[in-house]
């Protein structure tokens, strides 16, 4: 029935030449056409959202286990995002370049690209599985796992590692769905997966009484639909890039540029993992599993704050990519100004009710009393995030006219370069040392914050004066 109505409504969405998706890049209304854009894929994150969390608000008020099965699954955190990360390597440098392709009219290579990047995230969840399969428990322990900890966490990875094939090809092939304009059907992507999700995880958890392992198996089936889902899509006759047998045997020449692009997000998807580990071993040293547990919260309230702004991101980046191509520098300013002023209200807003009502957000992922006393470390977390629209706006503008470079620099930075270190010093400083680890965060984001504004006024503003220059010579 979804599938229906999407057809039904990409029909009557080209009835007329006017209202074609490449028309409207190239000629509609920048800010009513991103919003229209950003809409269904902050809804799509929104509800993606519900993959991370959802497992999390479950296995928190399970009845059998107390904080430690939540900090379990915590624990599998790192793993879940190196799967994402890779992920994000091949498809979010694929997608953009796609789009850039469509912008100078070359339909053929950015199909090639689709093509090329489908097979290398089948290669790369082949890989992936059989690793994390091998080291799993041992990368856990690594992690900041205990004796308590680790059967919850070793439990739920193994299960979802089998599915990781489902999880990228859902997530990456998504992205070229939303680069072309369809980001109706990119929401129903999500939609389908993370409903069905919420369905299955108290029957697999509570009715089949398989606890973590229930949420694992969930997820898996959930994103399997998903990953269908996708795959009908872009085989189907609606899409303007066409996955057909002909274009999956990779081209490198096409593949490699899509690589360096994605490293970007990469490093920014994969550092996260690094950052994981690095917090939970330091916590699990100060402050043991109580510690964890608070991070785990954390971390996730966190990633309720960024994904639905990487909606906005997602709504903008046809924009600037398809217009940077086609040479038309005043829409790519026009769509980053409306996403500065978007995110900037979103992530003030979101700022505000973190820091007036830290415990109650806790309360929705655990009703454990000693976690719940650490609702002050929360406040400390995210305290830098109310300015976090001028990172993600430098950050997907870079990406969205392929400067790796910068972008990548952005990505290091923030998390590399700044939060790892600044995780293993400042407990040198302070008596508490588990808000010393806490206090990181905010520290790193402030100086990143600052110092990505200043890059991206320097390389994408010379990149779309470059652009007016040409259109005047010409």
């Amino acid at each position: 029935m979804l599938y229906n109505y999407t057809i039904k409504f990409a029909r009557r969405k080209k009835m007329a030449s006017k209202n074609d998706i490449t028309q409207r890049l190239a000629t509609a209304s920048v800010p009513k056409l991103l919003i229209s854009l950003a809409i269904p894929s902050v809804i799509a994150q929104i509800v993606n959202l519900l993959y991370n969390i959802v497992d999390r608000i479950y296995i928190g008020h399970m009845d059998s286990a107390d904080s430690t099965a939540l900090t379990g699954v915590g624990l599998c955190f790192p793993i879940i995002c190196l799967i994402g990360a890779f992920t994000m390597l091949i498809a979010q440098g694929g997608a953009p370049r796609a789009a850039i392709f469509m912008g100078k009219g070359d339909n053929k290579s950015a199909q090639k690209i689709l093509g090329s990047c489908f097979s290398a995230l089948i290669v790369m969840s082949v890989v992936l599985t059989s690793v994390f399969l091998i080291f799993s428990e041992k990368l856990l322990w690594m992690f900041g796992a205990s004796d308590d900890t680790i059967g919850y966490a070793f439990g739920y990875i193994n299960i979802y590692t089998l599915g990781s094939i489902f999880v990228m090809i859902s997530m990456g092939l998504n992205l070229f769905i939303s680069t072309q304009g369809f980001t109706l059907f990119s929401m129903a992507t999500v939609l389908i997966g993370a409903g069905l999700n919420i369905v299955l995880d108290p029957l697999f958890i509570f009715a089949f009484d398989m606890g973590v392992k229930g949420a694992a198996i969930a997820t898996v089936i959930s994103q399997g639909v998903s990953a269908v889902w996708t795959i009908l899509f872009l085989t189907g006759k609606k899409t303007k890039l066409k996955l057909s047998f002909a274009d999956i045997k990779p081209d490198l020449k096409l593949l490699l540029p899509c690589l360096g692009l994605g490293l970007a997000p990469f490093v920014m998807q994969s550092t996260e993992a690094v950052i994981n580990i690095a917090f939970n071993s330091s916590l699990q040293k100060y402050g043991g599993d109580i510690a964890v547990g608070t991070m785990t919260v954390a971390a996730t309230l966190m990633q309720v704050m960024w994904m639905p702004a990487q909606g906005i991101g997602m709504g903008a980046q046809p924009i600037i990519s398809f217009n940077y191509g086609a040479k038309n520098p005043d829409r790519c300013i026009k769509a980053i100004k409306t996403m500065l002023l978007l995110t900037g209200i979103y992530f003030i807003s979101l700022w505000l009710i973190v820091q007036l009502f830290p415990k109650a957000l806790m309360g929705i992922f655990t009703d454990d009393a000693l976690l719940l006393e650490n609702y002050n470390l929360i406040r400390i977390y995210v305290g830098a995030t109310g300015f976090f629209f001028f990172q993600t706006t430098a950050q997907q503008g870079l990406v969205s006219v392929g400067k790796a470079k910068a972008s990548l620099f952005i990505a290091c930075l923030r998390k590399l370069i700044l939060l790892v270190p600044l995780i293993y010093i400042l407990p040198n400083f302070f008596g508490n040392k588990v808000f010393a680890v806490f206090l990181a965060e905010p520290v790193s984001d402030t100086i990143s914050i600052i110092t990505a504004s200043v890059i991206f006024i320097l390389v994408f503003g010379g990149e779309m004066k470059k652009l007016q220059k040409e259109a005047v010579n010409s």
